[in-house]
């Protein structure tokens, strides 16, 4: 599969200033602005820095920026699912999953999330995928946003449906733990058949073990 990307770009205006949100961004781009120090969510923001750069290099890999001048102020990723996870167990060169998705405090609140997914859609390469995102409660910042998980939960849904991801359904043990956490997925307009069936098949793993 032949994976194509279409820059995109769009203003945001904040009480904190206005952001630019664009992508997907290459990598040479990406080293060349800073990354700031509040972005720890996953490693410390020099690390994550280059994972970004790193990413932003594979076939498949996207990431979208929200950028205040030179500064990277929150960014989303898309790339093939881990390796151990059942998401890759069907080897299907059409489904990627939205793996990480940050803002700094500073900027939360802002709607910069919803537009970082809305930039990501622009692409009307993203038609060919399936795209996914598999959420756990224990990733949430739950202290920082002073939420419950239930509330966390539906600003999360909120924002993963202006990029167009729905609720799906799934027998994962890992996302069946808790029923706070869930898979969402949006399936792209010229997605054939057999894909839908092969990524039933992968969020069914279970069914004839009982």
């Amino acid at each position: 599969m032949e994976h194509k990307k279409t820059y995109n770009a769009k203003e945001l205006k904040t009480p904190h200033g206005t952001l630019f949100i664009e992508g997907p961004i290459s990598s040479n781009k990406l080293a060349g602005f800073e990354f700031h120090e509040d972005l720890v969510a996953f490693r410390p923001h020099n690390q994550q820095h280059k994972a970004l750069i790193g990413i932003a290099d594979l076939d498949e890999g996207r990431i979208i920026i929200a950028r205040h001048r030179n500064t990277i102020v929150g960014y989303a990723t898309f790339l093939y699912p881990d390796p151990l996870e059942r998401w890759s167990e069907g080897k299907m060169d059409n489904l990627i999953e939205l793996g990480a998705i940050e803002v700094i405090p500073l900027f939360r609140g802002c709607s910069v999330g919803k537009n970082l997914l809305i930039v990501s859609m622009m692409d009307d390469a993203m038609e060919d995928y399936i795209i996914i995102t598999t959420e756990y409660y224990w990733h949430w910042d739950l202290k920082g946003t002073k939420l419950n998980v239930w509330e966390y939960r539906k600003v999360m849904e909120k924002m993963m449906n202006a990029g167009g991801l729905e609720w799906y359904a799934t027998d994962d043990p890992e996302i069946c733990s808790h029923p706070a956490n869930c898979l969402m997925a949006k399936i792209g307009e010229r997605i054939d058949t057999e894909s839908i069936q092969r990524f039933d098949r992968l969020r069914f793993m279970n069914r004839f073990m009982y």
